[in-house]
């Protein structure tokens, strides 16, 4: 991999494990429904003016279907879920829980594509659950009801990438990632309109909650897609998928040194053992035959 691949997947991660942090920083002020519209809706708008300046067409009315179940199963749904959570669980237990992505892409593609299920995979889905055991149960913030189903609700939200993936590869594969990408956020931010409650007052967005929104629409949402791109392009979609392993490190990171949210020994250890269980879901190291 070159030096300039590298330091952009590093930089990807970076950026994928500040959502979690700005999803703290805003979500207490504006609520997670508004905090899920504002973040599609401006990634909507630049994601819009990327298309026309980069001269490719949606098609809307040949691919609506494609760009609303995507919308919601990749976009609006998820989104809502690690929003929602951010009210009860910190930065860094949903981008450690975020990891459990390969798990459920595994899952659903033995039930609906024909994979395989090998021991490998199998063996690291049960290492995952003691993972969370571990994380949730010893972790530095004391287990409630709300803590429970925020774990829960995080871990949802990867089951609905993983079902996003599926319906890719077996209704919308021929579709560009750009067009994909773009369809489904103007097809989430009309989503989650009917499902707005009142606004919040101008009040609520100080400068920290406006900065948050705008850095989780802007970069982890907008630019993150162009540089995800750029990765696929240049090393391939498995080499880019690496990124799960790094995404729990800054999530970490950023939630300890910006909100200042304990990293005890459980919480590296559950992180761990979480990551060495995506390492076995996706056959980190195994040789595979050329086609």
């Amino acid at each position: 991999m070159r030096t300039a691949d590298l330091s952009r997947l590093i930089l990807l991660a970076a950026i994928w494990g500040g959502s979690f942090l700005f999803v703290r920083m805003a979500v207490g002020a504006i609520g997670p429904q508004w905090l899920t519209e504002l973040r599609v809706g401006i990634a909507a708008v630049a994601m819009l003016i990327y298309a026309r300046a980069s001269g490719f067409a949606l098609q809307l009315k040949q691919n609506w279907r494609p760009y609303l179940v995507l919308g919601v199963l990749n976009t609006a749904l998820p989104w809502w879920l690690y929003a929602w959570s951010g009210k009860h669980i910190g930065a860094s237990y949903m981008a450690i829980l975020n990891a459990a992505a390969p798990w459920f892409a595994a899952i659903c593609g033995a039930i609906w594509l024909g994979e395989r299920m090998s021991w490998s995979k199998s063996a690291g889905l049960a290492l995952g659950m003691a993972g969370v055991a571990l994380l949730v149960g010893f972790g530095p913030i004391a287990v409630s009801a709300e803590v429970l189903l925020s774990v829960l609700a995080c871990i949802a939200a990867t089951a609905c990438y993983a079902l996003a993936g599926v319906y890719v590869k077996k209704r919308a594969g021929k579709l560009a990632p750009r067009a994909l990408t773009v369809g489904s956020l103007v097809a989430a931010s009309i989503v989650v309109m009917p499902f707005l409650p009142a606004p919040p007052s101008a009040a609520a967005f100080s400068w920290q909650v406006s900065v948050a929104v705008l850095g989780i629409s802007l970069l982890c949402s907008a630019a993150a897609y162009l540089i995800y791109f750029r990765l696929i392009a240049n090393i391939g979609p498995t080499r880019t998928f690496t990124v799960t392993f790094l995404i729990p490190v800054f999530g970490t990171l950023w939630g300890a040194l910006f909100l200042g949210e304990p990293v005890g020994l459980s919480t590296l250890a559950g992180g761990a053992v979480i990551i060495a269980a995506t390492a076995l879901v996706l056959e980190v190291g195994k040789r595979r035959t050329r086609a």
